[in-house]
């Protein structure tokens, strides 16, 4: 097994709309709970808000009542304009004053919308099905642009994201390619608890690029979450199962020699320390494993590496056992 440690379970948070300052005046309940998708669980009210909105509309009905006005003088003069009862300037401003209101009419809806624009950014709808967070302001607060109103996270299947060696990559290839099942035990979690998550995972999507920095890849596994075990946030590790065919070496790490990028053990034969190049595997706590280099039954020089070189004389005891902690 392969942990691979701390990958976090992500959850998108609630921002108040940066075009408007306003106050609260409704929320979700104060405790954690389900949320439906299109549903409101957020809303902030601004007085100027409302007050622009209501004369924005006051404006297009009075500049609808004027375009009334202007079509039914319009019609008037043209009807007297055939049996040339009135000037012809008379018509052409009855109609220039027609043309005008019909303009109004159009800038008063443009003026309305734009007001409910804004207006509809304080009510914040939840983008999926999933679990809403405790509110982090109370009604009657007074929220800013970037002002964090709340959480949801989606839970069921949760996904976790973890970051794995460039060394491995063509493994995770091969599992991404071959594609995993519901019931296999290829990815499982670890809880903070120590015990093991009962429903495996399965292999999501792996990330574009390496991150040059660390030399990983980032690697998305989602695990069915039908009872809501898995938090957002949560810390797990992720085992992944060792399918090789062939078995393992472990041995301790602080046995290997870094020298020029490339790694080395001293192995103890007849009473001397000679010097081994390995290949190395994945890290598993205070061991490693060696995927080349030495072989079953090899004895590991594990104490005072630092100071051999190769081919001096040593003597050869049973591992160092840690020092007792003293007594108080």
């Amino acid at each position: 097994m392969i942990p691979i440690p701390q990958p976090r379970l992500p959850s998108i948070r609630w921002i108040s709309n940066p075009r408007c300052r306003a106050i609260s005046s409704a929320f979700s309940s104060g405790t954690a709970s389900r949320c439906a998708r299109d549903k409101s669980y957020t809303r902030s009210t601004s007085s100027s808000i409302r007050r622009r909105s209501n004369r924005q509309k006051a404006n297009l009905a009075v500049a609808q009542a004027n375009l009334n006005k202007a079509q039914q003088d319009a019609d008037r003069y043209q009807d007297l304009a055939k049996d040339s009862a009135i000037a012809r300037q008379t018509l052409d401003h009855a109609i220039a004053d027609l043309d005008a209101s019909k303009r109004q009419v159009e800038a008063a809806k443009a003026n309305v919308a734009a007001v409910q624009t804004n207006l509809n950014y304080s009510i914040i709808y939840a983008p999926f099905d999933g679990t809403i967070g405790i509110s982090q302001v109370k009604v009657g607060t007074a929220v800013y642009p970037q002002s964090l109103l709340n959480s949801v996270s989606t839970d069921d299947p949760m996904a976790v994201d973890i970051a794995i060696d460039q060394a491995e990559i063509p493994m995770f290839n091969r599992y991404f390619e071959k594609g995993t099942k519901a019931q296999d035990s290829l990815f499982t979690a670890v809880l903070p608890d120590g015990s093991v998550y009962p429903r495996p995972g399965t292999l999501y999507t792996l990330d574009r690029s390496v991150d040059p920095t660390t030399g990983t890849l980032r690697a998305r596994i989602t695990f069915p979450n039908p009872k809501n075990e898995l938090r957002a946030g949560l810390t797990t590790n992720i085992r992944v199962r060792h399918e090789a065919g062939d078995s393992s070496m472990l041995i301790p790490y602080k046995a290997v020699v870094e020298q020029l990028g490339e790694y080395f053990v001293y192995l103890a034969d007849n009473g001397r320390a000679f010097q081994k190049k390995v290949t190395l595997g994945t890290k598993i706590n205070d061991k490693i494993v060696v995927r080349g280099g030495i072989k079953p039954g090899d004895e590991v020089v594990t104490d005072g590496v630092q100071k051999l070189r190769d081919s001096i004389a040593i003597q050869v005891g049973p591992p160092r056992a840690p020092a007792a902690a003293p007594a108080k």
